[in-house]
């Protein structure tokens, strides 16, 4: 049963059909949210609802192409009318590479899904659920990004070039969004056992995976407001010391760290 810490708030979950979208809804159930799914296969999104709806959770599952403006702004629209205002939008659906192979190997129309899947699919969603959360003064995005957004990879161009334009946008609305009381975070989850995650080559031969649960439980505690003052910033779930970071949010705020962006290397550099 839920314990109800987030009764009467109401979330959004892309790609909550399977993997860490639907453990975050399943979880967010559990403590009391509606929960609005999002994906593109109605079978396993109403597996998920069936879970959720055992903790006593209102939920509604919605099939939507979260790259195709026109059906994600259908499906915001359908969640809200059936649960109530959007309090937590969780930009979860993400593709990968489906090669290891430089840019120059890859498949052109794959790679661009990549892109579209992993960029535009958020975008379509914030222009969707952010007018909204700007007019009550109040709501929380977390966008689930990756370490890959912070390191050149070779071999998964799309995905790491992807990653890195979404911690681009959240770090280019975190000023604006401040002023209208919305949050919004980048939030890894490490490399955790997922079918997309596990089917790639350079985990292979993992024996050791990151925690979905511990991932379950940093959402729900964003959504609760613990890291509000990370607004704007990165945030390794399995990683970092949450505690320290939490204590040292202003701080971190001060220094423009866990952000991405260029630094000048000299006083007469033209970035200043």
């Amino acid at each position: 049963m839920s314990t109800g810490s987030l009764e009467g708030q109401v979330a959004l979950i892309t790609g909550a059909g399977r993997g860490i979208g639907r453990e975050i809804a399943i979880g967010l159930a559990a403590e009391g949210m509606a929960v609005g799914l999002l994906g593109r296969t109605h079978e396993t999104l109403t597996d998920t609802l069936k879970e959720c709806v055992k903790h006593g959770s209102r939920g509604v599952a919605v099939t939507a192409d979260v790259t195709r403006h026109g059906s994600v702004r259908e499906a915001v629209r359908l969640v809200e009318r059936d649960l109530g205002p959007i309090d937590l939008l969780v930009n979860n659906a993400g593709l990968v590479d489906r090669a290891e192979v430089p840019v120059w190997e890859s498949d052109p129309n794959q790679w661009w899904q990549v892109i579209e899947t992993n960029l535009r699919g958020p975008y379509n969603l914030l222009r969707c659920v952010l007018p909204g959360m700007v007019d009550r003064r109040g709501g929380r995005v977390i966008n689930l990004n990756s370490g890959f957004a912070l390191r050149p990879d070779g071999n998964y161009t799309a995905y790491a070039t992807s990653k890195g334009a979404l911690l681009q946008l959240s770090d280019n609305m975190a000023d604006s969004l401040a002023r209208h009381g919305v949050v919004v975070l980048d939030i890894s989850p490490g490399a955790v056992a997922t079918d997309m995650t596990a089917g790639m080559p350079m985990f292979k031969d993992t024996k050791t995976w990151g925690s979905i649960p511990c991932m379950v439980a940093v959402t729900a505690d964003a959504a609760r407001g613990r890291f509000d003052g990370l607004h704007g910033r990165f945030v390794h779930a399995g990683l970092d010391d949450l505690a320290e970071l939490v204590e040292r949010a202003e701080r971190i705020r001060e220094t423009d760290a866990r952000t991405l962006r260029l630094r000048p290397y000299k006083a007469d550099d033209p970035m200043l």
